[in-house]
């Protein structure tokens, strides 16, 4: 499966990086549910002929799963997306640094009635748009969060709630 994410095109815009990359982690559980899912055909999106009916496999899945937005009070834990980077400080030594931003889901269901994984994809583009607004960030064209100064946004980040930290490694 692949998933496309805009980092790996804005990134080297601005940052000298001799290659970006996205990766998405999913537990064991549901990688296996997504292999039977795959191997029995049921992840297939060509219609199969089902009592006189054309039906696509993935869309019957689809249709037997819960709405996601009733599950957030079921879910437990945290989730954290971060970004590691290799490659050579200000003084030219080797470094290497991992930068995380953590949401607990108890936390964002009870202030804000929203999953972990929602909250934690919905909060970049406010803080960015509350940095555009204030006139923190400016700009032109197709500008990425890699364009400007990050304390910033991480700065608001804290204010919303949402901690973030640095590991070097």
């Amino acid at each position: 499966m692949n998933v496309e994410h805009e980092e790996v095109l804005l990134i080297p815009r601005w940052i000298d990086a001799g290659r970006v990359t996205f990766k998405y982690g999913l537990g064991a559980e549901f990688i296996e549910v997504l292999q039977v899912l795959h191997k029995v055909g049921l992840d297939r999106t060509e219609p199969v002929r089902v009592g006189g009916v054309e039906v696509s496999p993935r869309d019957v899945v689809a249709a037997c799963l819960p709405d996601p937005a009733t599950l957030g009070d079921r879910m437990h834990g945290k989730t954290c997306a971060g970004t590691w980077v290799r490659g050579r400080g200000k003084d030219g030594a080797p470094r290497e640094v991992y930068l995380y931003h953590v949401v607990d889901n108890a936390e964002s269901m009870a202030r804000d009635g929203a999953q972990a994984v929602v909250w934690q994809t919905a909060i970049n583009p406010v803080v960015a748009l509350e940095l555009l607004a204030a006139g923190v960030w400016q700009g032109a064209g197709v500008l990425g969060p890699e364009a400007f100064p990050p304390r910033p946004f991480l700065d608001l980040l804290v204010e919303y709630g949402s901690p973030w930290g640095l590991r070097e490694g």
